[in-house]
């Protein structure tokens, strides 16, 4: 667990909480790890966990398959993103997503209840780590608000300008990279992937943006 102290430290999880109490806290929190080779599922849709996770190496696809399996991307988890939060509250319900590695992934499991509840030995920077998960909580419901922005546009190309003039935004730079090749983006934003390749092509040539893979360049 000592490897993965640098990384928790930069997660939202523990912002300002030091290597060394962080190293303390582990045993406190009950701290677990799991591998995954990639392809390989964290969790699936219908368990129930009591767990909350922090990618430590790797990557991760949160989605949802309907019947049919047509899939949707809710969001990608990179290494030092927390995830399943949502669910593992007490009473919080099962999982409504697929967790699949996309990557080999290394993946850290915190005892909720544990998190929630000080412990005996009164760790100095407990009540940090959970004013730290409340934040992000917070911020994971603004980033589902804001995909919900993207899926309400109306047509293809009104929610990849939106989804891509946000990212301008987030990384403060009219040339950056996402973290989706072409399907998973099709399937995060919920359009036929053909349509999507088609429009971008449309706007390339009209001199809205340049891309090329996963790299974007907006005009």
């Amino acid at each position: 667990m000592k490897k993965y102290i640098p990384v928790l430290k930069r997660t939202q999880l523990f912002a300002g909480v030091g290597e060394e109490e962080i190293l303390a806290m582990l045993d406190c929190l009950q701290a677990t790890k799991g591998i995954y080779k990639k392809g390989e599922y964290v969790f699936r849709q219908g368990e129930y966990i009591s767990d909350i996770s922090v990618l430590a190496e790797g990557r991760l696809s949160i989605q949802r398959d309907d019947y049919w399996g047509n899939r949707s991307i809710v969001n990608m988890a990179e290494a030092g993103e927390m995830f399943g939060e949502a669910y593992a509250a007490p009473d919080s319900g099962a999982m409504m997503n697929d967790v699949t590695a996309v990557e080999d992934s290394t993946v850290l499991f915190f005892n909720v209840r544990k998190i929630l509840t000080t412990c005996s030995a009164s760790c100095r920077f407990h009540s940090q780590v959970i004013q730290n998960l409340f934040l992000a909580i917070s911020e994971k419901n603004r980033n589902l608000m804001r995909k919900l922005s993207y899926m309400s546009k109306r047509t293809t190309r009104e929610k990849l300008l939106s989804y891509l003039s946000d990212e301008v935004k987030r990384q403060n730079r009219s040339s950056f990279e996402i973290p989706f090749n072409r399907q998973q983006l099709a399937d995060f934003l919920a359009v036929d992937r053909s349509a999507m390749s088609s429009e971008l092509g449309k706007m390339r040539d009209e001199g809205i943006l340049d891309f090329k893979k996963n790299k974007f360049i907006l005009h």
